[in-house]
């Protein structure tokens, strides 16, 4: 491939959760990815390292070829991006890549598909993605939240993700906050919206347990214990966020991730718990590319922003 085609090729990204994993191709010029090239696959984050990684590589390779050989690699923490090695040593998922050189093991299995895996956070390749092409644009400062399993984040200043420094949580990590001596995530998770619903319904068999999507839809149904789990979670996460927000003066938090889809629920409480601290309060944002915005972010890592 000669430099012009190269500069034209497009950029292969990888977007691994803890239970699939997203291999695409990112049209640079067009800041989206290639639709015909999406490929979404199953992934066992239980599984020995060699299966997980196994599994990456078969959906990479999946990929058509003729693109670039430097790929873009959404991860979720702990991991060490620098080097590419798994830091997952008791947190419950990816325990067998704790140690493991994910780099070179990806490596070896891509052959000559790859020379160069540049990894980053996944809430971090959201971010980016955002502020290239979603709801962050044209926003200095913002700080983009994905609501799943738990909260992830990612300060932006600029387009580039702040991970240091007395504006910021550590690490630019809102799950390590807490609310009135309370884990964050304690307050806002898939688990805690699920238990507090529980309790405030009287529930008493977890085999009856709605999952969140569900509890939404009770609370649109007129529920008052589903509608007050999404407030009582909500209005804690923008109490936690507020002096941050005010500290790094963000204009805007840009929400995305599975819970997010419950918008109508989640930004009236957002909002209100931000307005108890964060003056002027910002503007609180659904993603604009919820699905799309890790590939994008993830591509524009790999090219080196």
């Amino acid at each position: 491939m000669t430099g012009a085609e190269r500069a034209h090729a497009p950029i292969p990204v990888l977007d691994i959760g803890g239970t699939h994993v997203t291999a695409a191709l990112v049209d640079p010029a067009a800041n989206r990815p290639l639709s015909s090239s999406v490929i979404r696959s199953p992934l066992d984050s239980h599984a020995p390292a060699a299966g997980i990684l196994d599994a990456i590589a078969l959906a990479a390779l999946e990929l058509p070829a003729g693109h670039r050989l430097c790929w873009g690699v959404a991860m979720p923490g702990p991991f060490d991006y620098d080097t590419g090695t798994g830091r997952f040593a008791g947190i419950g998922k990816f325990e067998s890549l704790s140690g493991v050189d994910v780099g070179a093991g990806l490596r070896q299995r891509l052959g000559h598909r790859a020379e160069r895996l540049c990894f980053l956070n996944d809430a971090d390749a959201f971010a980016l993605g955002e502020y290239r092409a979603g709801a962050a644009a044209g926003h200095e400062r913002a700080v983009c939240l994905t609501l799943g399993t738990g909260v992830g984040s990612s300060f932006l200043r600029k387009g580039l993700p702040v991970h240091d420094g007395p504006q910021v949580p550590p690490g630019g990590h809102v799950h390590r906050l807490t609310v009135q001596h309370v884990p964050l995530e304690e307050m806002v998770s898939r688990r805690a919206i699920r238990a507090h619903y529980a309790r405030l319904a009287t529930l008493r068999d977890d085999r009856v347990l709605p999952d969140v999507h569900e509890i939404a839809a009770l609370a649109r149904q007129g529920s008052t214990a589903a509608s007050e789990a999404f407030r009582y979670a909500f209005d804690a996460l923008g109490q936690a966020l507020a002096p941050w927000i005010a500290r790094f003066q963000a204009a805007a938090v840009v929400v995305g991730g599975s819970v997010a889809q419950s918008w109508d629920l989640i930004h009236p409480a957002l909002s209100t718990g931000l307005a108890q601290a964060a003056e002027p309060a910002p503007r609180v944002l659904a993603a604009r590319q919820p699905a799309e915005a890790p590939l994008i972010g993830a591509a524009h890592w790999a090219q080196g922003i």
